[in-house]
């Protein structure tokens, strides 16, 4: 059957995008961040999944104001990159698993959790720069990512937003629904977005390490308590986009050591980088055990 054997959390900042897009990231303001990655581009060539499983949120290019799902799984083929108002980004379109992914739907559907279908969109930065980061520059007419994509698009840009609690119960029943599938690969899934930030209003530019270093030793020790923080501590510490971060509790609730007696996942890579532009960037692999 098919088995999640890690999951990776990592900001999707869009400069970063831009940075690797325009050939920056040896400038010295952008070397310290992506020297942060090179473990991870290695451990992805060594690590290579069959299917990754990856959380982001749509930044108004696939959903607008008109249609806000609140949980978004992408059952399509291929999934082209977004225009976001300068042109897509140029990388590889997303090649997607419509097999394994209307296999999640079915089953966490089946575990009460509603889910928006979506078998057609544009993906954006929030799904192409942790590829980017993870994986590497890739030319987009000759470049391929190197395994199918299932993207799952959570709702933290316009209230009222899931919860960490339903993020991390709905992770649980996706860990299920993948061990449930009748074919023997590999699956990585992988949370995005955050850490502290806020892009507006008085306290524009806010970045809290200290709650950042926190929340990423929790979610590593005790997800499960770390599930039951209420969203005013998200924006009051971490500001207004930090609620970003109830997307990692659903890779973390995914893995093995919850609801069982399996040992916490090792931590293969660690990493926080401070700042990329305005944003807090926090990094960490975990391999089940």
């Amino acid at each position: 059957m098919a088995r999640i054997t890690a999951s990776v959390f990592t900001s999707h900042v869009p400069a970063i995008g831009a940075a690797m897009d325009l050939g920056k990231t040896e400038e010295a303001y952008w070397q310290p961040l992506f020297k942060g990655y090179d473990f991870s581009r290695q451990w992805m060539k060594d690590n290579k999944p069959d299917v990754i499983f990856l959380v982001y949120n749509d930044h108004a290019t696939a959903f607008s104001l008109d249609c806000i799902p609140t949980f978004a799984i992408g059952t399509g083929a291929e999934y082209e990159p977004a225009d976001e108002g300068w042109g897509p980004r140029p990388v590889p379109k997303v090649q997607g698993h419509p097999e394994l992914a209307a296999h999640i739907a079915q089953s966490v559907i089946q575990q009460d959790f509603d889910l928006t279908i979506v078998n057609k969109m544009d993906v954006d930065h929030g799904l192409t720069v942790p590829l980017s980061l993870m994986c590497g520059e890739q030319d987009p007419k000759t470049g391929s990512w190197p395994c199918p994509v299932i993207p799952f698009a959570v709702n933290v840009v316009q209230y009222p937003v899931p919860s960490g609690q339903r993020c991390f119960n709905i992770g649980r029943a996706i860990r299920k629904a993948i061990e449930s599938y009748d074919e023997d690969i590999n699956v990585h899934i992988w949370g995005t977005g955050g850490m502290s930030h806020q892009l507006q209003g008085a306290r524009a530019g806010l970045i809290n390490q200290e709650w950042d270093n926190k929340f990423l030793d929790l979610l590593i020790e005790n997800p499960s308590g770390l599930a039951q923080l209420p969203h005013i501590d998200y924006v009051r510490e971490a500001g207004s986009e930090g609620i970003e971060l109830v997307m990692w509790l659903i890779a973390r609730g995914a893995m093995s050591d919850v609801d069982s007696p399996a040992p916490l996942p090792k931590v293969a890579h660690r990493f926080y980088h401070v700042p990329a532009s305005n944003t807090a960037v926090g990094h960490l692999i975990l391999e089940n055990q």
